[in-house]
């Protein structure tokens, strides 16, 4: 009987047993930011695609709440308060897991080539 080490929400630590050893599953967390959604998503598709070619489980895309931020400023140099004009920038987000990765996996990974403008944050 295999005994379980339990997190504060009482679910099992480790996952799966192999040669007499509890293992627990290995997954990258990929967190993408940019301010253009198309080139996002297809940077997020190469991963993906690329992660499943290497033989490794794919959870996501996952969209992630968009960031607003928006700028007033007054259109007239000294006077004429009650006359703004608004910009905003938006800052798209998407979030893809990669379980079990492989040797294969994080090499691919390396060398893939993802465009200018795509903020790239990975977690072991």
């Amino acid at each position: 009987m295999a005994v379980c080490r339990r997190n504060f929400r009482g679910e099992c630590l480790e996952n799966r047993r192999e040669g007499g050893k509890v293992m627990a599953k290995q997954k990258i967390r990929i967190r993408l930011k940019a301010y253009d959604h198309r080139i996002l998503d297809q940077s997020a598709e190469k991963i993906v695609e690329t992660a499943k070619r290497s033989g490794a489980g794919v959870s996501g895309p996952i969209p992630l709440p968009t960031e607003r931020s928006v700028y007033t400023i007054l259109r007239a140099v000294h006077k004429y308060k009650d006359s703004r004009e608004q910009f905003e920038m938006r800052t798209h987000k998407r979030l893809i897991d990669i379980v079990n990765p492989t040797p294969q996996t994080v090499d691919a990974l390396m060398k893939l080539d993802l465009p200018s403008g795509v903020d790239i944050e990975i977690k072991l």
